[in-house]
């Protein structure tokens, strides 16, 4: 879809993306164990918000609509209806209509959408959120809570690790189709680390790793599914972080920047989007993402774009065959070439397709219902000179999201322009 009424992020906060490996998360060995805790999932939505309204200056009561994207809330800290919750963060947000949305991995993105159409129907300010706490149960306990992403009757018993032994059979598809080699994928896995450590807000900001690491399994590298087929062509490294944290956005139509007084300078413009859902547990091909393809094909299309317009990306890289296959589902990469064009060096921060520039989700971390609106605000953040250490250096006028929900189930694509 094209806006028919033009549509512009306004603002952005995002929270640190926090969990283990994360020097300020709260675990057994940290020093403050015992004396406080992790953030919830209250304090992440909370913070994120107060942040917007504070950092950016933004008057609250002229929100008039608000989506909230979270996959888990009732499974991972006991709490549902966050709707509602959103209005704890500011005595001023009382009254406006706030609703949760849900779409598992792409939850975020599908919050997104809701806020661009709450503004083509005639609304001018939409908050958007996105949070999620994974950190609260242990690790075979969570793998069942996000197995729900999955269609469970069928795919449940896939393994004790449902969704890394989903994807799984698409890398060993890969390999045996196109010579994917372990040594490839390694490189996607030091692109995501090697950004999130100039990344002080990414969960891996303090973790290193290098090639031999990430494509050897080890004690701290481990093949850790428990399916003999899908086992050994997946490491730790090839991971997403279960991450906890959040991200907010502020949504405005050309009247909602004159009421907030913010110029177009300081915003980034919706130039479209595409959202494609197929159903659960019926995959067709293994070596593509069909629906991820369909949404981004919608998007570019309906914006008058091509892969090569795109001088900045964020795309759901939950395992490093997905940032892969993500490569060929927008056409960056022919099918079977995807791992080309990282060993290439094009989409590092220097390249001139950089690609999760904070490191991804494998890298900068992966709160599920968080992820797709922090793409947005990372793009956003690269395009208005915010990034630090990250930042791309050269002028970024054309980006692209895409967020994916299940194993390639629900996407939701943004094309992004930087307002001048």
């Amino acid at each position: 879809m094209q806006p028919a009424r033009p549509v512009y992020v306004a603002a952005q906060a995002l929270t640190p993306f926090i969990g283990k490996g994360n020097p300020d998360f709260i675990d057994k060995s940290h020093p403050d164990f015992g004396k406080r805790e992790n953030p919830s999932l209250e304090e992440h939505l909370v913070a994120a918000v107060q942040a917007l309204i504070k950092n950016e200056n933004i008057d609250p009561t002229l929100i008039q609509r608000g989506f909230v994207g979270n996959f888990a809330g009732e499974l991972f800290s006991k709490q549902g209806f966050l709707g509602a919750m959103v209005a704890r963060a500011d005595p001023r947000l009382a009254g406006i209509g706030f609703a949760r949305m849900e779409a598992a991995c792409a939850s975020g993105g599908v919050s997104l959408v809701s806020g661009v159409e709450a503004i083509q129907a005639g609304l001018d300010l939409v908050l958007v959120v996105g949070a999620e706490v994974q950190t609260t149960v242990r690790a075979r306990e969570g793998a069942d809570f996000l197995a729900r992403a999955a269609h469970y009757e069928s795919e449940r018993g896939i393994d004790d690790f449902t969704f890394p032994a989903l994807l799984t059979r698409r890398t060993k598809a890969y390999k045996e189709a196109y010579g994917l080699s372990d040594r490839d994928l390694a490189h996607f896995s030091v692109k995501a680390y090697a950004n999130a450590n100039r990344n002080p807000l990414a969960h891996m900001k303090a973790v290193k790793m290098t090639l031999e690491q990430a494509e050897n399994a080890s004690d701290s590298n481990p093949n850790f599914l428990g399916n003999p087929e899908l086992k050994e062509h997946l490491r730790m490294s090839d991971c997403s972080q279960v991450s906890d944290g959040a991200a907010a956005l502020l949504l405005a139509s050309a009247e909602g920047l004159r009421k907030l007084d913010r110029a177009m300078k300081d915003c980034v413009q919706v130039r479209s989007y595409g959202i494609c859902t197929n159903p659960l547990g019926q995959v067709q091909d293994l070596l593509r993402l069909d629906t991820a393809a369909g949404a981004v094909q919608e998007a570019m299309s309906d914006g008058s774009i091509t892969p090569s317009d795109v001088q900045v990306a964020e795309v759901h890289d939950c395992f490093t065959i997905a940032e892969l296959l993500m490569y060929e589902a927008i056409g960056f990469a022919e099918q079977g070439k995807g791992a080309e064009l990282v060993l290439s060096g094009r989409t590092t921060l220097e390249g001139d397709i950089p690609v999760n520039t904070g490191g991804g989700l494998v890298g900068f971390g992966h709160p599920v219902g968080a992820t797709g609106v922090k793409q947005v605000a990372e793009i956003y953040r690269q395009m208005k000179g915010l990034c630090g250490d990250y930042q791309i250096h050269k002028d970024v006028d054309t980006g692209l999201t895409v967020n994916m929900g299940g194993d390639d189930r629900t996407v939701v694509s943004f094309v992004l322009d930087n307002v001048n």
